[in-house]
């Protein structure tokens, strides 16, 4: 188990380039198995999970090339599918929840897809319900090996397009069943669909290789099955949860920094949320500029005086994933603020830690945290803790880095799963972290 030794309370300043986006990278790299061509795809950054993902798909036979800095070539013309039901394939699946979406690009190519239970963050049940809901009113036939936590589809006449209205709008399984359908027979409408950008990005993906999909961005997709795909060069776009982390950052360190060619028009209402807590955020081009907050931040308050409210909610409301960051930052604010996890039951128990380091926090229940902000008046304390999850983690760091002292952070392989190269690039910005 690696640590991160940090030495807290020095403001930071400087330039960061976000990595490419984690959420999207998994359904990209799963997308390059609906076609025998070859798939080039620009800026997928080299963390844990996707690095994982990666190495799955060379097992299952994917040609892969690198060809510089986050950028792949991938080629699926000779798969060995007898992976998929191996004992090498359900240990190394079974260790990476963005696994369960090689199973609609395999299903509809080649008629049968396997996967064993997947694992992931500790944040809450998580259910594949939508994914296998949605293959089977495709016309697959699904079937679950209690024993070995083995799930498997199969449609060895082929997919054929059908109307499906999705119990919730899971990202990863809209995706999962769009790969599915784009070679389906007939039409596919899925209503109440995900549509996140990144979501976007897989659907603009899928046309560029001759996909025929309608509605993309919004809540109803169309899908028009064709025989084949082809291949594409596709570029994955900067990581909004990476990007929200070094807001966060700035605030709490005091620090002046500049957030690198961000893709403002993907950003959704990140930017507004942040300024909810009186974070200045400035756009210079498609950058974000942030200044040093000297005076601190002030939460504001709702129109009729009462506390402000910050909760998550599906594309285009706020993304949970930045919702421990919010909280985190909220710990220095002027004023109070309710946060509200609608959508995981197990993000918010990680705010023991920081109660620990000097936090004042009401966890009233597994959803919802009060924070009485200390408005720089009281700083944090610096402590030892283990990360729980990737999310937490980075909000643990982000503590640790302003707070006043040494801090110790165990289990720092979570924040690798989904941050890349953390300490070497907060180190070029001024910070005082070492990995152990």
């Amino acid at each position: 188990m690696a640590t991160f030794q940090i030495e807290g309370g020095h403001p930071l300043k400087g330039e960061i380039q976000p990595q490419g986006a984690k959420n999207e990278a998994l359904q990209i790299l799963c997308a390059v198995l609906l076609t025998n061509e070859t798939v080039k795809i620009n800026n997928i950054p080299d963390i844990r999970d996707v690095n994982k993902l990666i190495d799955i798909l060379s097992n299952l036979g994917v040609k892969i090339q690198k060809l510089g800095k986050g950028s792949y070539s991938f080629k699926s013309d000779e798969l060995n599918l007898e992976y998929l039901e191996s004992e090498q394939f359900k240990q190394e699946g079974s260790g990476l929840r963005g696994s369960i979406m090689i199973v609609g690009p395999l299903l509809g190519r080649f008629g049968k897809g396997y996967i064993p239970r997947p694992g992931g963050d500790k944040i809450g049940r998580r259910r594949l319900d939508t994914h296998f809901e949605g293959f089977i009113k495709l016309g697959a036939k699904f079937r679950y090996n209690k024993e070995e936590r083995f799930y498997g589809v199969e449609a060895p006449n082929g997919l054929t397009g059908t109307y499906m209205l999705l119990e919730e709008a899971s990202v990863t399984g809209t995706a999962n069943i769009v790969m599915a359908a784009a070679l389906a027979e007939g039409e596919t409408t899925i209503y109440n669909a995900a549509c996140e950008p990144y979501l976007q990005q897989l659907c603009k993906m899928l046309v560029s290789m001759g996909a025929n999909i309608d509605g993309i961005g919004s809540n109803m997709l169309k899908i028009n099955g064709v025989k084949e795909l082809g291949g594409c060069t596709h570029t994955i776009l900067p990581d909004m949860i990476e990007i929200g982390s070094w807001v966060g950052l700035a605030a709490m360190t005091k620090s002046e920094l500049t957030i690198k060619n961000v893709s403002w028009e993907n950003l959704g209402l990140i930017p507004n949320t942040f300024r909810k807590l009186g974070i200045t955020i400035e756009k210079k081009g498609d950058d974000i500029y942030i200044p040093a907050h000297k005076e601190g931040y002030e939460v504001q308050s709702f129109i009729d005086g009462s506390i402000m409210n910050i909760s998550d909610a599906p594309w285009p409301g706020f993304t949970p994933d930045l919702l421990s960051i919010m909280l985190v930052v909220a710990t220095q604010a002027k004023g109070s603020v309710l946060i509200h996890q609608k959508m995981f039951e197990s993000r918010l128990f990680f705010v023991d830690k920081l109660i620990d380091m000097g936090a004042k926090i009401i966890l009233c229940d597994p959803h919802r945290a009060t924070v009485i902000g200390h408005n720089f008046e009281s700083q944090l304390k610096a402590t030892t803790m283990t990360s729980p999850d990737i999310r937490a983690g980075i909000s643990l760091l982000i503590a640790a880095l302003s707070a006043k002292g040494t801090s110790t952070i165990h289990n720092i392989e979570q924040i690798d799963r989904g941050y890349e190269d953390i300490d070497g690039r907060l180190r070029k910005i001024g910070a005082k972290i070492t990995r152990l």
